[in-house]
């Protein structure tokens, strides 16, 4: 009798641990069930990531490539306005350490058949920089979002334009000022810059003193500002 109930004993303890185990185990499958789950909505989860940075990579290259095409086509009709029809402006947009940047060019026949892209700065002198430089202000002040507001303030712009192309400068800045509706105040030694002006002013040194007078063909005689 011993013996037997030494084995019911053995048998009653397996059969409970076999419980244990069993609850162990579905607990276990329990917990691998909800680990796959989790996993699968981060793969789900990663895959959209993934779609989503695809998509504004597409939507920043197109974004870019817009801005690029409508930067050149503005930049080179003033180039052109002022200089004549052969000179072209030309960006080159590269990745480099994970981010974008642009080259400018200046492309041009020089009067024969082959094109020649320079930088703006070899290309026909400082006149052209400033003219490129100048037609930026007016394209990024024009395209920034939300817009700003107020005049364009020059100071000395297309100086080292030379007096055969000074005219077509002022007529480019007049143009500009019209066609976007907005003022343009600057500060310029240049005559014919000064001269399409509507309202133009002087300013001289005199006895240590900045003396301040109405210039051009306007009615009437200013009164000294100092």
């Amino acid at each position: 009798m011993a013996e037997v109930e030494k084995v019911r004993r053995a048998l009653a303890d397996l059969q409970a641990l076999y419980h244990r185990r069993r609850g162990q185990q579905e607990q276990l499958l329990k917990e691998e069930q909800r680990l796959k789950e989790q996993l699968e909505q981060a793969i789900a989860e990663r895959d959209l990531l993934d779609q989503v940075r695809v998509l504004f990579q597409m939507t920043s290259d197109h974004a870019r490539e817009q801005a690029r095409r409508t930067i050149e086509s503005m930049v080179t009709r003033a180039l052109q306005y002022v200089f004549g029809a052969d000179l072209e402006f030309k960006i080159r947009l590269e990745e480099a350490r994970g981010r974008p940047e642009a080259e400018f060019y200046v492309a041009s026949t020089y009067g024969g058949e082959e094109v020649v892209e320079n930088r703006p700065q070899d290309a026909r002198g400082g006149g052209v920089v400033d003219v490129i430089s100048l037609a930026l202000r007016l394209v990024l002040l024009q395209s920034s979002r939300p817009p700003i507001q107020g005049p364009l303030i020059l100071d000395e712009p297309a100086k080292h334009v030379s007096e055969e192309f000074a005219l077509n400068v002022a007529e480019f800045l007049k143009e500009a000022a019209r066609v976007f509706d907005r003022q343009v105040v600057m500060v310029t030694h240049n005559h014919q810059l000064a001269g399409i002006a509507d309202r133009a002013f002087r300013v001289e040194l005199e006895a240590g003193k900045s003396v301040v007078t109405v210039a051009g063909n306007y009615p009437g005689n200013a009164s000294p500002e100092q």
